[in-house]
């Protein structure tokens, strides 16, 4: 899944910026499913960190396996949480705060919308 970096970035010293980086999350083209995830920061002064947002409107869900470790924040709605390995179920609302360690396999769902900030340990460095 190639990522695409959302808003647009300022630095003013050592504190960035991202201006605008919750409007026009792309797709993650997923069949059927209508999930949209966009970085806003990948690895800034070569940090293995990433953060941006992962939105879900209501239909079909969305299976992913983490590749990395990843904190998400509920920013609007709700998310409902399945681990595939072992069947627990977990529902996230506003205000939440999520783990997923590398190697999770998770299936997201929604009845309605919702929307997650993340921060994850990602590296992109070549």
């Amino acid at each position: 899944m190639e990522q695409q970096l959302l808003g647009t970035m300022t630095k003013g010293g050592a504190i960035h910026k991202v201006e605008g980086a919750k409007s026009g999350i792309p797709s993650m083209n997923e069949p059927g499913v209508e999930a949209f995830i966009g970085d806003a920061y990948m690895n800034p002064e070569g940090a293995r960190m990433c953060s941006g947002f992962f939105e879900l409107k209501a239909g079909s869900p969305l299976d992913y396996t983490y590749t990395y470790d990843e904190m998400k924040l509920v920013v609007e709605g709700q998310f409902k949480l399945t681990e595939l390995n072992t069947g627990e179920q977990v529902i996230a609302n506003k205000g939440d705060i999520l783990f997923f360690p590398k190697g999770t396999p998770v299936r997201f769902e929604t009845d309605d919308y919702a929307l997650g900030f993340f921060a994850g340990d990602r590296d992109f460095a070549a």
